[in-house]
């Protein structure tokens, strides 16, 4: 092994927190959370003290994501925080100069990091006042990532604290403060100051943020602003790009350790990411960093086709060295189709123009001329010959009738052939639409009653239903697909029993006393029923408490019961929680209490739907649940019970439960209430709670989210 990989190893060890009398890494927030998929949590991957997101949101970042601070009130909030009294700390920013002072974080003035406007970093770690260190004016700016290093030593009694800081990589500035002071303030926020009022909040991008125990040396600080490479990289084209031709060159940046590279190129995702030397889509082990694909003697020998994702994956060798390969990320791009595509408006969208309507389409791979056809009269525009022909990929349809389904077809020609659209189509103002459930849902119940908006001045409408989309399109009165007609004012269809994870698509015509053999014909929308049964997904309840529809009113709780410390909902509306979900918009907030001699907090759903726990074989519970790192430790816990009979109780593995601070799944057998003497063929109720049902109480209190309660067939839960 050469002396430059050993180096290079060794520094790798460094960046991955490897413990050494060398480098204690402490705490280490990768920030690589994404909260659009609902991560409300910054997971300190080494220390444990895991912090709340409120507003930061993730983006793409230096390494994998990071989080991006509005420079208004997002924060990160991270508890019972307490720094080493000498160490470094070491992250990632891409600022933003809103205001002139910004905190990116702290935990009170005595250990916080400032940036300013004007470029400069400021160093207060265990340092407060006149005695800090700061950067050189202009060591950063906006609009690109910089690696900053903090270091910073304390001696425990004064008079003074060493300080650096260091801007990627490099010692910008060292020094010592005059005023050393020690931090009080356990919390630390991202974002912001503990302890700070008014503005002053970060505005910019923050990544990988790592506390060390001690003072990092230049070299080991240089080596987390430059860490090695190990994986191939800057695919081009970029992933996802649209490869305007039938043929490819593929190239990328070597690992800084590769001596040859192993290539995959397929088109299925799946394939390449799983694939070995071994596959079929293994291309070659070659030292070039380039490949030809779509020509003869290369893969794809025949072209590229039109209309297809390719995906390819480099994985890096070194023979010599016991990790390789390292294995590559999955990129991809496109070879747009010979056919016009993304119409806009979309397919089926609802209620455009009618005014001064203007159709778009990315032209198909290679087309130099457009033929646009389009009409109120589905046949007619499928089967028309002759159309308008335009020179660019746009078309002025003008004034269009309210109340119409309007559908649409581009051809593409390329000088050699012509490419026959496939027909889009859209509502006008006033037409029936508003589908219930909305087009493309997935996860519908089994027993879904459909609805939609009436046509304005339709007297009423034909129903269409089935498992098939052209048969649905095509349909009329006299076809099995044909449900019946509804009048004005009765906008409603009930299928009966659905099946279980089936596709079902749906037309409503408008019907008109004017023309009663000739309705519009509408748009076929389409939903995907549930592969599970839903016990409560917490989306039925409202603030209409009048009407019986509050989350209090079906969940029954500890209101008024001496030995029962639970509280379902809020007092005030939104009575759910609208903002800590885990699917759909609500979820169903659990206060817990238990002090002053209640030692349970019990929340009892009865059930009016749903009984038979035996139906299409399920025999798995699902439930999600979310803490907080604030809650006392309670046990958490679940009862099933018949209308007679001993109640069967299970708890959670994890005492801790309740402090989780990610959503978390808990899945329960079915059989584990079975065993307890519960008849599955017929549940009464379904109970949630925290205390000594669950084992051994702490006593104390918090708020515990559920969401999304499912029955799964066994193994078919995500």
């Amino acid at each position: 092994m050469c002396k430059q990989l050993i180096i290079c190893l060794i520094i790798f060890g460094l960046l991955i927190g490897i413990p050494s009398a060398q480098a204690r890494l402490v705490h280490h927030w990768k920030l690589d959370e994404n909260t659009t998929s609902g991560d409300d949590i910054a997971v300190d991957s080494v220390g444990g003290l895991n912090g709340d997101i409120q507003g930061a949101q993730s983006v793409p970042g230096k390494t994998g994501n990071a989080f991006s601070f509005d420079g208004t009130d997002d924060v990160v909030t991270i508890q019972n925080f307490v720094p080493p009294q000498q160490g470094t700390v070491a992250f990632w920013i891409d600022p933003g100069f809103g205001s002139s002072k910004q905190r990116i974080f702290g935990a009170g003035g005595d250990f916080e990091v400032i940036v300013y406007s004007t470029g400069i970093v400021r160093n207060e770690l265990f340092a407060g006042g006149s005695g800090t260190l700061q950067s050189n004016s202009g060591a950063v700016e906006p609009g690109q990532w910089f690696h900053i290093a903090v270091t910073y030593a304390y001696d425990g009694a004064g008079p003074s604290t060493a300080l650096e800081v260091y801007v990627n990589g490099e010692l910008d500035v060292v020094g010592t403060a005059g005023e050393p002071s020690v931090p009080t303030d356990t919390t630390l926020l991202l974002g912001h100051r503990a302890g700070a009022t008014g503005g002053e909040h970060y505005g910019g991008l923050l990544d990988d943020l790592r506390i060390y125990d001690h003072v990092l040396s230049g070299a080991e600080i240089k080596a987390l602003a430059n860490p090695p490479r190990m994986h191939a990289l800057d695919p081009n084209p970029p992933d996802g790009a649209i490869q305007e031709d039938t043929w490819v060159n593929l190239s990328w940046t070597a690992g800084d350790f590769a001596v040859s590279h192993d290539i995959y190129i397929g088109n299925n995702y799946d394939d390449l990411k799983e694939a070995t030397n071994e596959s079929e889509i293994f291309r070659s082990n070659q030292t070039e960093t380039f490949i030809v694909a779509g020509f003869p003697g290369f893969a794809f020998p025949d072209g590229l086709v039109p209309g297809t994702t390719y995906y390819w994956r480099i994985d890096e060798v070194n023979n010599s060295e016991p990790n390789s390969p390292w294995r590559g990320d999955v990129w991809s791009f496109s070879v747009p189709p010979k056919t016009a595509y993304n119409p806009d408006p979309a397919d089926g969208s609802e209620f455009v123009g009618p005014d001064n309507v203007t159709l778009s389409w990315t032209p198909g791979l290679g087309a130099k001329l457009h033929t646009v056809y389009i009409s109120d009269d589905y046949a007619e525009v499928n089967d028309a010959t002759v159309g308008v022909p335009v020179g660019s990929a746009t078309y002025s349809a003008g004034p269009l009738e309210r109340e119409k389904v309007y559908y649409w077809r581009v051809d593409e020609s390329d000088g050699l052939s012509t490419y026959k659209g496939g027909i889009w189509g859209f509502t006008t103002p006033s037409a029936a639409g508003a589908p219930q459930p909305t087009n493309g849902t997935v996860d519908v119940k089994h027993t879904q009653i459909l609805s939609w908006m009436p046509a304005d001045n339709a007297n009423s409408h034909h129903i269409y239903f089935g498992m098939d989309k052209d048969d649905i399109k095509n349909a009329t009165p006299d076809s099995p697909e044909y449900k019946g007609s509804k009048a004005s004012g009765g906008e409603i269809y009930d299928p009966g029993k659905l099946a279980w994870d089936t596709s079902y698509f749906w037309r409503v015509d408008a019907v008109y006393n004017t023309a009663p053999d000739n309705p519009v014909k509408g748009l076929v929308w389409s939903f995907v029923t549930a592969d599970f049964l839903v016990v409560d997904d917490f989306e039925s309840y409202t603030d209409d408490d009048t009407a019986g529809e509050a989350i209090w009113q079906t969940w029954i709780d500890g209101l008024d019961v001496a030995d029962n410390g639970a509280q379902v909902g809020y007092l005030q509306p939104p009575y759910c929680e609208d903002t800590i979900v885990h699917g759909g918009s609500q979820s169903m907030p659990l206060l817990y209490n238990n002090t002053d001699g209640v030692t349970n907090s019990e929340v009892v759903l009865p059930l009016t739907a749903n009984r038979e726990w035996t139906a299409e074989s399920v025999g798995e519970l699902s439930l999600w649940f979310r803490g907080s790192s604030a809650n006392s430790p309670e046990p958490l816990y679940l009862v099933i019970s018949n209308t007679t009979g001993t109640p069967a109780v299970v708890a959670h593995g994890d005492a801790n439960a309740a402090q989780l601070g990610n959503w978390t799944q808990w899945l329960i057998p079915l059989q584990a209430f079975a065993d307890q003497g519960i008849n599955l063929t017929n549940v009464d109720k379904i109970a949630i709670g925290l205390g000594s049902k669950g084992g051994v109480v702490v006593g104390g209190l918090g708020t515990m989210y559920i969401d999304d309660i499912r029955l799964y067939r066994l193994r078919s839960a995500p």
